[in-house]
């Protein structure tokens, strides 16, 4: 039993000593400043996968940014294929040494968000609708820049730590109208 235990221990302990985690990519380029990307125009295109990996829904958004003060508004309206259309207001505040917190109308508590090199980690509870009711569900957010313009995003979302589905999704700055 003694050996059993010792044994689980030991996975358990190197299994959370392999985790991906955002300082990992603190060499990583091109940097990702959050208050550039995040700062006007952009618009988003991506898929909602269910837990086996099956494609749900896929949608558009269009995202309007900007920062004043340290405190960045991010206002997100999303369009998906079946018509749907859904508004999120996000509110930015940072907090030093690449840390930020986020906060929206639909999630709860606020969000923690960490930046380092070109990547960006966001860890929230969501409350989403579910079947006449709403569910509230832990988003593993992992963004990373590749290109100036490009930012490539996959979400994990579970319950009680379970996987309950995926998203995957491309954010491009959109050029500055003249």
């Amino acid at each position: 039993m003694l050996r059993t235990l010792l044994g689980a221990t030991l996975l358990a302990a190197l299994a959370a000593c392999t985790q991906v985690q955002v300082t990992d990519y603190a060499d990583a380029s091109p940097q990702l400043d959050i208050e550039q990307f995040f700062n006007g125009a952009l618009s988003a295109h991506g898929v909602v996968k269910d837990r086996d990996g099956r494609v749900i829904r896929s949608f558009n958004a269009d995202i309007a940014a900007q920062w004043n003060n340290g405190i960045g508004t991010l206002v997100e309206d999303f369009v998906f294929d079946d018509g749907e259309t859904q508004q999120r207001i996000w509110t930015l505040k940072r907090n030093g040494n690449g840390q930020y917190t986020g906060t929206a109308g639909d999630v709860v508590g606020e969000a923690a968000l960490q930046q380092a090199g070109n990547a960006l980690f966001l860890d929230y509870v969501l409350r989403l609708p579910y079947r006449g009711s709403e569910v509230d569900v832990r988003v593993d957010d992992r963004m990373y820049l590749v290109s100036p313009d490009v930012l490539i995003n996959e979400s994990s979302m579970s319950k009680f730590g379970v996987r309950v589905g995926d998203l995957l999704l491309v954010i491009e700055r959109r050029p500055p109208r003249h």
